[in-house]
C-alpha cells in the first residue's frame, strides 16, 4: 500500500435480528458465529498487518474492556478506544474518529468498517482496499460495493455509473447514486441489470476530505463532535466523548448525512464473499453444512432434517430435531428461537413484543460480562441465588458491602484472595468463605490462571442494585449501583 491505512473500527449496535444469542448487552460483533473468532476479532485480524496501522474503536461504555479483552486475545493493541455516551449512528461516531486522527496526523487515510462483517477472504479484500488507495488520497470518498448474488431486500444498493468489468475488478468508478432498501420487484430488476451493488457500509476516505465534507452538507454536526473530541476526557487508557455536546447530536448515518449529498464519490467493486450476518438466515447461508443442508452448532441432534440451522449453546442442554425443513432453532440457556427460516426477519419483532412484558431476556444475556471476568445465575429461589463466578487473573472486583444479603464463596479452581472487614486471607480450591451481611468485602485473582468460584447468596432481597462500592480498579462510578463486582 502507498500510505498507511487507519482503521476505525465501529462497535455498537444491539444485533436483535440474532436474538437469542445477541442481545442489548451482549450484542453480536462479540460472538462467535462461524468460527473459533468472534466478528469483532475477524474484523481486527483482517484490517491488520503490512500497511494497517493498529486500529481505533469507537464503542459504547458497556463494552469498552470487551473490546480490549477480544483485541488482546489476537495480539491486537487498539490505537484508541473511543467510548460514545449513546449510541446516535454511525454519522457522529466516524467523524469523532476522523477529528482524532486528524488532529494527530492531518490527511490520514482512514479506513472504516462495521466489526460484525464476515469477509472470508482476507487478502482479496484487502486487495480491494489497496486498489481504492489512489482515489482516497486525491480527495474521493471511496465505499466498497459487494457483488450481489440474489435479490436482497435487507441491504442499501448502490448504482454505478457503468457495468463493473467481467472479472468484477477492483477498479474504483463514480457512484451515481444510493438506493433505499428496495422491495423484491426491484431488487430483482437492479440484480438483473448489473449496474448495482450492494451498500457494505465500508469506507476509505482521507480524513481532511470527510470532515469538509461534514463542513458543507452537515456544519451544526461537525462544530457538536468538535465539541465532544475536544472536551474528551482520559479514563484508564479510553476517551471518553464529551456528554453535554454528544446528547444533542442527530440520531443518523454516513450515508443521509454527508454521503447522498456529496460530489466526491467514488466505488470499487467488491467480487468476494461478504455477508453482515445480519439475520439468521445469513448465519446458515455463511456456515458449513452438511449435505442435506443442516448447520449444527453445539450439543445438537438432527434427525431427518433439511435446510435448518440447530445451534444450542449450553453443554447442559441438548437440541434434538426431528423432521424439521428450513427452520432456525437456537436454545439459550434462558430463552429459545423456532422460527421458519424464511421469516428470520422477524426476530427483531419478537424481541420488542419481549421488551414491551418486561422480558429480561430480550436484553439481558444470561452471562454477564464485567472488567474482571463475567458472572452468570445458575439458579434462583425464595431468598437464594448460586452464581458462578470467574475472575480473570490479576484482576479484582470491587470493594463493596450489601444491605440485604449475605454471601458463601466456594472456590472451585485457582486461588482466591478474599478481603471482610479488612481482614485478608487466600482461599484455595475446595476452600470457602463466609462473606456476613453487611461486611466490607473484596474479591481478588492473584494467581496466573483463572480463578472459578461458586457464589451462595441468601437474604431478604438479592436485587443487583443491591451493592455500595467503595473502590473500583476499573474506575467505575462509584455510585452506578446496578453492576454488580
Amino acid at each position: 500500500m502507498s500510505r498507511t491505512i487507519h482503521p476505525l473500527l465501529l462497535c455498537g449496535g444491539s444485533g436483535t435480528r440474532l436474538w437469542p444469542l445477541s442481545r442489548k448487552s451482549y450484542p453480536k460483533q462479540f460472538a462467535k458465529l462461524t468460527g473459533e473468532e468472534s466478528l469483532f476479532q475477524a474484523s481486527a485480524k483482517r484490517l491488520s498487518g503490512e500497511g494497517f496501522a493498529a486500529p481505533m474503536v469507537v464503542t459504547g461504555s458497556d463494552f469498552r474492556f470487551l473490546v480490549l479483552e477480544q483485541l488482546a486475545a489476537v495480539e491486537i493493541a487498539p490505537a484508541a478506544t473511543l467510548i460514545e455516551p449513546e449510541g446516535r449512528n454511525t454519522a457522529p461516531a466516524i467523524l469523532a474518529g476522523a477529528l482524532v486522527l486528524e488532529a494527530q496526523e492531518p490527511g490520514s487515510l482512514m479506513l472504516v468498517a462495521p466489526s460484525d462483517h464476515v469477509i472470508p477472504d482476507a487478502d482479496q479484500f484487502r486487495a480491494a482496499v489497496q486498489a481504492a488507495t489512489f482515489a482516497a488520497e486525491t480527495g474521493q470518498l471511496v465505499t466498497f460495493g459487494i457483488r450481489p448474488d440474489r435479490p436482497e431486500t435487507g441491504y442499501g444498493w448502490l448504482e454505478l455509473s457503468k457495468v463493473p468489468e467481467a472479472d468484477f475488478a477492483p477498479v474504483p468508478q463514480p457512484l451515481k447514486r444510493f438506493v433505499e432498501k428496495p422491495d423484491l420487484q426491484m431488487a430483482q430488476a437492479m440484480l438483473e441489470g448489473g449496474k448495482h451493488l450492494w451498500n457494505a457500509g465500508i469506507f476509505l476516505l482521507s480524513t481532511s476530505a470527510l470532515i469538509a465534507a461534514f463542513k458543507s452538507h452537515a456544519p451544526k454536526m461537525l462544530e457538536e463532535v468538535c465539541a465532544a473530541v475536544e472536551n474528551a476526557k482520559q479514563d484508564l487508557g479510553f476517551t471518553r466523548l464529551a456528554s453535554e455536546p454528544w446528547h444533542a447530536l442527530e440520531d443518523i448515518s454516513i450515508d443521509y448525512a454527508v454521503m447522498e449529498k456529496a460530489d466526491n464519490l467514488a466505488v470499487v467493486p467488491y467480487g468476494g464473499t461478504w455477508s453482515d450476518l445480519g439475520g439468521w438466515d445469513a448465519v446458515w447461508r455463511e456456515s458449513d453444512s452438511d449435505a442435506d443442508g443442516v448447520v449444527t452448532t453445539g450439543p445438537t441432534s438432527a434427525i431427518d432434517c433439511k435446510n435448518s440451522l440447530l445451534r444450542a449453546e449450553s453443554e447442559c442442554q441438548r437440541l434434538v430435531a426431528i423432521g424439521l425443513e428450513d427452520v432456525i432453532a437456537v436454545a439459550m440457556p434462558d430463552a429459545v428461537l423456532v422460527a421458519h427460516k424464511d421469516r428470520a426477519q422477524e426476530v427483531k419483532r419478537a424481541v420488542s413484543e419481549l421488551r414491551k412484558q418486561g422480558a429480561a431476556q430480550a436484553e439481558t444475556f444470561p452471562r454477564d460480562y464485567r472488567p474482571w471476568g463475567w458472572f452468570e445465575s445458575l439458579s434462583t429461589g425464595d431468598r437464594f441465588q448460586v452464581k458462578r463466578i470467574h475472575v480473570h487473573p490479576g484482576a479484582a472486583l470491587s470493594l463493596q458491602s450489601h444491605h440485604h444479603r449475605s454471601e458463601h464463596w466456594i472456590v472451585v479452581q485457582g486461588t482466591a484472595k478474599v478481603t471482610v472487614d479488612g481482614n485478608e486471607k487466600l482461599v484455595t480450591e475446595n476452600q470457602s468463605v463466609y462473606v456476613p451481611l453487611g461486611s466490607v468485602h473484596r474479591l481478588e485473582n492473584p494467581g496466573k490462571v483463572p480463578m472459578v468460584l461458586i457464589e451462595v447468596q441468601t437474604g431478604s432481597y438479592l436485587g443487583e442494585d443491591d451493592i455500595i462500592r467503595y473502590e473500583d480498579l476499573y474506575a467505575r462510578d462509584l455510585e452506578t449501583k446496578k453492576m454488580v463486582g
